[in-house]
């Protein structure tokens, strides 16, 4: 049998991994900026989570949401902490698509709505209310077209206010990522995501922040809208909550309360996702690594900016889009295998940063001079 072809895959194969490092299996190393995706938060073969892993392999893996799993509890409590969030329900689940899955659901059970709005360049997944609302036709099938999704320009408050007089009672929810990611790396505008805070208010709606890549951390607050100063009604998250682990959730105000059975999930909040998702906010509590992302990401942001050959750097923390002409097309790929180090891509010729959260000014520093080389 042969395997189906997710991506377009480079000739190396990836054995082991220490902090920001990878090696292949000719011992070559690689500075890993791109973290599988936004996935690897708090470094390859973290020790503390290591252990967990480990010690909770020893006393049980898996059992069904059918008993109590105090792990669930001990996540929930420490998400709340770190996120601040305390008062917020949290719901497990297994990925950043299945999350935003539930979000919409959860949010037209909420209201009785049908109607949600989305933005141009989005994405929110490959399961099926999940690509309704994402903005690439590659990947909507003809089951996933629906009338209820309502695409609106990026950042155009003056059509978000339109559509929901146009759509009078009839909008469930607004999704929205704070920073688009395979959008570009598109920052939404605070006063963008205040405006959508208060037509929700206004038309009961429910406010879905999409933080599966943009979240957990990344850009120097727990959550990317917390720029904004408001309060989203449901977070979406995945990626970096497990450190590689699959494991996702989305956390709901208090005043949406689901009925017994709306929600439901056989692995969601399993003994070794918790266990994983516990050694990821512990390490980010203990060595403030959201100040960590914020300070390394700002420098590399700021000295990014000085190359006069880049058209435009955009992002926060560590969430970094690098905006290159068409002539610097391959500059990516001589990063790879040149100079053996790994970054993402988002639309034509964007290179994207996503790097573990406790990324050293030394290895940004060895990313700019490798950059440097390729850029002039």
């Amino acid at each position: 049998m042969n395997l189906f072809d997710v991506y377009p895959i480079n000739p190396i194969n990836i054995e082991r991994g220490l902090g920001s490092l990878v090696f292949d299996d000719k011992g070559t190393e690689y500075l890993d900026l791109y973290g599988g995706h936004a996935v690897i938060s708090i470094g390859h073969t973290n020790p503390r989570y290591v252990k967990r892993l480990e010690d909770q392999l020893h006393q049980i893996g898996f059992y069904s949401n059918s008993i109590e799993i105090p792990l669930q509890k001990q996540m929930a409590e420490k998400l709340g902490e770190v996120s601040g969030k305390t008062d917020y329900q949290l719901f497990l689940c297994n990925s950043g698509a299945e999350a935003n899955e539930n979000a919409l659901k959860l949010a037209s059970f909420y209201n009785g709505k049908k109607k949600v709005i989305a933005f141009t360049g989005a994405f929110h997944g490959r399961t099926s209310l999940a690509v309704a609302v994402t903005d690439n036709p590659k990947i909507v099938a003809p089951v996933n077209e629906t009338p209820n999704v309502i695409f609106l320009p990026w950042a155009d408050e003056a059509a978000l206010e339109q559509a929901f007089v146009d759509h009078k009672d009839e909008i469930s929810s607004v999704i929205i990522e704070g920073i688009q990611g395979v959008g570009g790396i598109q920052v939404a505008a605070e006063s963008f995501l205040q405006k959508i805070r208060t037509l929700c208010d206004t038309h009961n709606a429910v406010f879905i922040a999409d933080s599966v890549q943009c979240g957990y951390g990344r850009t120097g607050k727990f959550y990317s809208h917390d720029f904004a100063g408001v309060n989203a009604d449901i977070y979406s998250m995945a990626k970096g909550m497990g450190n590689g682990f699959p494991i996702g959730a989305i956390s709901i105000a208090p005043k949406i309360k689901p009925a017994y059975g709306i929600l439901g999930t056989t692995f969601g909040g399993n003994h070794l996702a918790c266990a994983a998702a516990l050694a990821v906010l512990e390490e980010m509590s203990e060595f403030d690594l959201m100040q960590n992302a914020a300070e390394v990401g700002g420098y590399l942001i700021e000295e990014l900016k000085k190359f006069s050959e880049v058209k435009e750097v955009r992002g926060r923390g560590l969430m970094i889009g690098i905006d290159l002409p068409a002539e610097l097309s391959n500059v990516k790929k001589d990063l790879l295998f040149k100079h053996h180090i790994f970054t993402g891509e988002a639309k034509p010729n964007v290179i994207r940063l996503l790097p573990a959260l406790n990324l050293t000014k030394a290895y940004a520093d060895r990313f700019l001079e490798a950059f440097s080389t390729l850029v002039k």
